[in-house]
């Protein structure tokens, strides 16, 4: 396809259609699915436009006899047609014959989900900087799984300025790859308006769009945070009730992307309480409607902004990892240590990573990353802080300081 940027889930979606029957790329709308599942279909089916009125009238005769591999984009908009898939599969289970794509996440595990067994599921997440700079890279913590020293990006020096051009451009592709500043704003901006305007109704929700913006306003200034959820829907002025729906909302349309708690029988006294991210630090920026000299202005929006946009990266190369790690973050209940970042491999090692905007690294930053290797020992098999300044130098046993450019070297 003339002009396609390829994405990291493009040699596993290869693999995926060519032994599995169907194959379900979900994300956020807008980060590219549809693009990347046109390369490798012969027909489509575009279930947001007037080809949806055959399917709702009669799914199992409107799919049958289309060229396979066939799209079906969109299933959100008439989920019946998972269940014309589940049949049509049972009766011949060849591999590649359907491309299910869509903004909405789904449960796998609800008793009623007709795809156990004839389906894989497949994460996709807005472009990744490695990804717009065309750069063939291994995940990071795949290359410290493999006994890798960091290493950084050649040519200039990435600054602080530079890396926070990069987060408020964000991943989305229209916005990253096509736009002008100023007009990727506005697209950043009117992303979180469609929200609240139009996209949760395409889930069946009817929420009050002004206070649904003013709770994904509130939970975007806590990204990067642990608080409770108090804090957030008593900023945004809304009940526990209606905070709870609108996260089960706003998660489902996959703009959240938390953190999960981790934990370990080594290890007590640990919090349960996730890390509240954005999936996409532009889209941080466009809630928020600020700009590189007001995220620089201020200091707790600055941490905000930078581990958002190192999140992402993580999440991203997650997907596509060879060594499948988890990732989930380590707060004690009492606030003494915590790590940002805990990704679990096989067999309970560890790899840890600490963000920080600052560009001078001592080895007081790494000190909670040395105290969990005493910890785990052996299965402790390393520690990153990606910090903002250019240089890559040891500061403990298996603990590296590096820049955050390090993620697409």
């Amino acid at each position: 396809m003339e002009g396609y940027v390829p994405r990291l889930v493009d040699r596993l979606l290869e693999e995926y259609i060519k032994e599995i029957p169907a194959v379900m790329v979900v994300g956020p709308r807008a980060c590219g699915k549809t693009t990347t599942a046109l390369r490798l279909v012969r027909s489509v089916v575009r279930l947001d436009s007037d080809q949806a009125a055959s399917f709702r009238a009669g799914p199992d005769a409107a799919l049958h006899g289309r060229e396979e591999p066939v799209l079906l984009d969109e299933w959100q908009m008439v989920p019946e047609v998972l269940g014309a898939v589940k049949r049509a599969i049972d009766t011949d289970r060849r591999p590649g014959r359907y491309l299910i794509t869509g903004s909405a996440r789904t449960d796998p595990t609800d008793r009623l989900w007709p795809l156990t067994g004839r389906a894989v599921m497949l994460r996709m997440h807005p472009l990744t900087v490695a990804e717009q700079e065309h750069r063939p890279v291994r995940p990071l913590i795949d290359r410290i799984a493999e006994g890798e020293e960091p290493v950084k990006v050649e040519g200039p020096p990435v600054d602080l300025r530079v890396y926070l051009q990069i987060a408020l451009k964000g991943g989305f592709p229209e916005p990253a790859l096509k736009l002008s500043e100023w007009a990727a704003r506005a697209w950043l901006e009117s992303y979180a308006d469609q929200i609240a305007l139009r996209d949760s109704r395409t889930l069946g929700s009817e929420p009050d769009a002004y206070r649904l913006k003013r709770y994904l306003e509130a939970y975007a200034i806590n990204s990067g945070r642990i608080v409770q959820h108090k804090t957030i829907y008593d900023a945004a002025g809304i009940s526990r009730k209606t905070a709870l729906a609108y996260d089960a909302l706003l998660s489902d349309l996959m703009v959240l992307n938390e953190l999960p708690a981790w934990a370990t029988n080594r290890l007590k006294r640990l919090s349960r309480a996730p890390r509240r991210y954005l999936v996409d630090s532009g889209l941080l920026g466009g809630i928020l409607r600020v700009g590189i000299d007001d995220v620089m202005a201020n200091g707790n929006l600055l941490g905000t902004m930078i581990e958002t946009f190192v999140i992402a990266q993580l999440q991203a190369q997650a997907a596509v990892s060879s060594t499948r790690y988890r990732l989930s973050h380590l707060r004690e209940r009492d606030g003494r240590r915590e790590v940002d970042v805990i990704a679990e491999l096989s067999g309970g090692r560890v790899i840890a990573i600490e963000i920080k905007a600052g560009s001078k690294i001592r080895s007081s930053d790494a000190r909670h990353l040395s105290w969990l290797g005493e910890t785990m020992q052996e299965r402790f098999v390393g520690g990153v802080v990606l910090h903002t300044g250019p240089d890559t130098y040891r500061l403990g046993d298996r603990i590296f300081a590096t820049p955050i450019s390090t993620l697409w070297a």
